[in-house]
This record gives C-alpha cells, structure tokens and sequence, in this order.
C-alpha cells in the first residue's frame, strides 16, 4: 500500500488506500487481459450467469448482474448460503457460476465449489478472489486476482476491486479505474472535515437506512454493512423503490436515510424518495455526482465516476461515518470481538 503518513488507525488508511488499490486492480486486469477474455467469452455463450457470495463480496455482485441484464444475458445473485443449501439443482450445465470471495476461503463458496465439483454433469466456473494461493482459485475453472493486497479491516479497498472487476468480466473498460480512482481521491480529502460534517449529519438517530437502485444497491448494501460491522450501528439497506412498500411508515424525524442516486435512468425516482422523506423530518444524505439536492436534503457530491463504478465512491461517505461513530464507541474497526475478518465456519 502507498505510505500515508501518520495516520490515527488502520480503518482510515484502508479507506484512504481505495484509489490505489483501484488501480493496482485495473493494472491486474491488464496481466490476466487473456483470462478476462476467457471469462467474457464464457459468460457470453451462457444460457444463465449466477453471481454469488457472501457479505461485501456478495454486495459488490449487483455491479455485474446490473450490467449483463441489461445487455439481455439471465445474470441473477443468490448468496452462497442459499444456493448451496437449497438452490444447487437450479444450476444447470449450461449454467456459468461466478464465485466472488476476497478471502477465497469463506465457509460458504468453498463448500458449495465443492459440491459442485462432486455434481456427474460438468458446470462452468469463475472465481474472483485477493490473491490466488486459497482454496477458491485452486479450484476447476478461470480465477481473476483482485491485486489488492493485505487488508485488516471491514472491506473497503477488496470491494473497490471487487467492483471494478466484476464490471470488467460484465464487459465494462478497465481503463475506467483511472477516472474513477482520481474521483476517489478527490471525495477523500480532508477525511477528518467529511467525516465531522457525516456525523453533524446523523445527529441522535436512531434508524438509519440505506437505499439504492441498479448498480447503486452495490453501494447502498455495502454501506449498511459497514456501519454495522465498523461502528456497531444497526442500518438497514433496501432497494429503494421497495422502501415505499411499508418501510416509508418508519420515515420521521428519529431516521436517517442516506440514498445513493448514481444510476441515471432512475435518478429523478431516486430524488423525489429523498424529497418525500424529508418531507417527514427525516434526515436525508443525497450522493449523486454532482451533490445538487433539493431543499431539505443534504447533497454529497461523488464526482465524475461512471455508473457502474459508482459503487466505489457511493459508499465513501457511510465509510467515514463509520469511522467517526467507531471512534466515538471506542470501537476498533480492524479488531473483531465477536466474529473474523474472514468467516471460515457456517
């Protein structure tokens, strides 16, 4: 990782460490230019493209499902869990699986590769993982390496690559990662000012939600389980048009609601949700490339980023709320009391 001085914790330097980790990803996918094409070439052919995974891993799957399905490919999530337990049958052989971990030894994909290696009928398979000493990428099929590098905390630099790759493989430039980590590094200055002005933002509110569409559930998914993982504070992510399908009747002055609005063809939908729960006394955070709002909500202005690696800069500012509020509790985000940084048991 580029030195960045002396920094309070590890969290921030990871979360500091995305733009770099972007382009060591990009500069990957340059050395595995053959694989990628093989990858594409696969999922090209497939009569179905299923993602999985588990956590920010799963999370960063939306960028790539997103994308093919709007080219007209069936590309569907299912996390590992579920597929493994009560999907598996659904994946026939025509049927491409892309196994997304930055472990590469989750409990999960590992024992559902397993179980599909012991299937009679042979099933196409990518595997996208950091590194590839782990079991995952020793597997039968085609790996992608993210670059990214050690990582001690909650994801952060492994879901930007995740998301820059698994655009890739959706047929997506990689060249793209250059503009996106320079719009990267320009939303991370001053961390410590964002931050400050995240947490004045959130005040004493107790619900907080997280909301998305698209390639932008990416986003909003991986915020929620930031901020429950690093700072201990429960939020929940929707999509955002289901938001209105009950949860609207939580909207009020005690919730927060930070909606990622990066996906154009949705993004008027996306500005009339936040209008109508600040409507409310809701407190509402508006990321959008520009950071224009309408009066009563709060604009956070991502910069140029392309849709679909809007991800990465969508969930900077839950990143930094994450990290004021852990520092608030007393809270190490890198130090795991209860669970791991990598989950190796169901």
């Amino acid at each position: 990782m580029k030195q960045l001085g002396n920094l309070p914790d590890r969290f921030l330097t990871e979360i500091l460490g995305q733009p770099d980790a972007i382009r060591r990803a990009a500069d990957g996918l340059l050395d595995q230019a053959d694989t990628l094409a093989a990858v594409r070439r696969v999922t090209g052919a497939a009569g179905a493209v299923v993602f999985t995974g588990m956590g920010a891993s799963y999370d960063a799957c939306h960028v790539p499902v997103t994308l093919l399905a709007a080219s007209g490919c069936h590309a569907v999530i299912v996390d590992a869990a579920e597929l493994l337990h009560f999907r598996l049958p659904s994946l026939r052989p025509d049927t491409v699986l892309v196994c997304v971990s930055q472990s590469g030894e989750s409990a999960e994909p590992v024992a559902l590769l397993e179980a599909v290696a012991a299937r009679p009928s042979p099933l196409a398979v990518v595997t996208v993982t950091n590194g590839l000493d782990n079991p995952l990428a020793r597997a039968d099929g085609l790996h992608l390496d993210l670059r990214t590098g050690e990582e001690e905390g909650p994801s952060t630099m492994t879901f930007a690559a995740s998301v820059l790759v698994l655009a890739a493989l959706a047929g997506t430039d990689p060249g793209d990662g250059e503009r996106t980590a320079t719009a990267l590094e320009r939303l991370l200055e001053r961390p410590e000012e964002r931050a400050a002005d995240l947490r004045h933002w959130l005040g004493e509110r107790t619900t907080l939600v997280t909301l998305g569409r698209g390639c932008a559930r990416a986003a909003s998914e991986m915020a929620a389980l930031v901020l429950k993982e690093a700072a201990h504070l429960p939020a929940e992510a929707l999509e955002a048009g289901q938001f209105r399908h009950g949860p609207l009747e939580l909207a009020g002055p005690e919730m927060a609601a930070l909606v990622v609005a990066t996906e154009p063809a949705t993004y008027d939908l996306d500005v009339a949700l936040a209008e109508d729960v600040a409507a409310t006394g809701g407190g509402v955070l508006l990321a959008s490339a520009t950071g224009d709002a309408p009066d009563g909500v709060q604009g956070f202005a991502l910069g140029d980023v392309p849709p679909a690696l809007a991800p990465v800069a969508g969930v900077v500012p839950a990143q930094l709320l994450a990290w004021r509020l852990a520092g608030e509790r007393n809270i190490d985000p890198c130090a795991f009391a209860v669970g791991a940084k990598v989950t190796r048991e169901e």
